[in-house]
Order: structure tokens, then sequence, then C-alpha cells
């Protein structure tokens, strides 16, 4: 693996010289960018309307026949999107919710059920990602 420096020392390294050259005489650098561990998003939408879960896709695909009119519906993003299916499965473990979409490639997750289920399922969520896995975390949002 390679030396970790400050972008301070980066920069004073390439301005005196001092970085190593491949045998062509060529610097070559990586950059790697890691995404944080984040969940940027936490809303809760008290009563829904059938437009809304129309538009959401909540009446197809495995709900395909429900009517989820007049159910909460929570809003979740992770970051790394990996994340969202270790919060997916506290979600269906810790209440009684239902996943309504999962986005394994964008880290989107959103939950179905009644609103005490939602806020719960969600704030479990939350308080698990901060304290065991040390996610920055942000405020559960309501409307």
């Amino acid at each position: 693996m390679g030396e970790r420096i400050t972008r301070k020392e980066f920069f004073e390294r390439v301005f005196q010289g001092d970085l190593r050259r491949d045998e062509n005489g060529e610097l070559r650098i990586t950059r790697v960018r890691v995404p944080g561990r984040e969940v940027d998003l936490a809303h809760v939408m008290g009563t829904s309307r059938r437009q809304v879960c129309e538009t959401l896709g909540l009446d197809i695909g495995v709900h395909e026949g429900e009517d989820h009119a007049g159910e909460a519906i929570g809003f979740m993003r992770f970051t790394p999107w990996e994340a969202v299916v270790v919060a997916a499965d506290l979600a269906v473990k810790h209440g009684s919710v239902e996943i309504g979409f999962m986005d394994r490639f964008n880290g989107s997750l959103i939950l179905i059920g009644g609103i005490a289920e939602i806020e719960s399922a969600e704030r479990e969520i939350l308080d698990y990602f901060d304290r065991e896995l040390g996610f920055h975390v942000c405020q559960m949002t309501h409307r």
C-alpha cells in the first residue's frame, strides 16, 4: 500500500522534484477517492396519496395490485451505496414496514407502512449507522 501524505506535503514534493518517477522519467500519480460513510437523507412523509404512490412506482413489481395510499413513506439515501442493503435488513427486522423500493446502485431506500413504524425504523437505522458503523448521519425530517 502506498504512503499517505498530506496535500501540503504532496505539493512540496512536486515543486522540489522529490517524487519517484517511472523508468521513462515520467511522474505517475494515482488518486483514489473513497466515498464517505454517510446517511444524507432520512425523510418521513406522513400520509401518501395514490398519485404519489404511482409516481414512485409503489404499485408495480412485487407490489402490483397493492394500494399503499394513506400509508407513510420513508425515504433514505446512503453512501456508499452498498449500505442500503444493511439498512433495508434493519428496517424489516425492526418493525412492520415494507420495502417499497431499494436501489443498490445509488443507495436509495423507500419504506412503506404506518407512520409510527416508518419513524421508528428510520430512527433505528440512523442510530445503528451512527453508533455501530461510525457513519455521519443526518437528522430525520418530516412532512
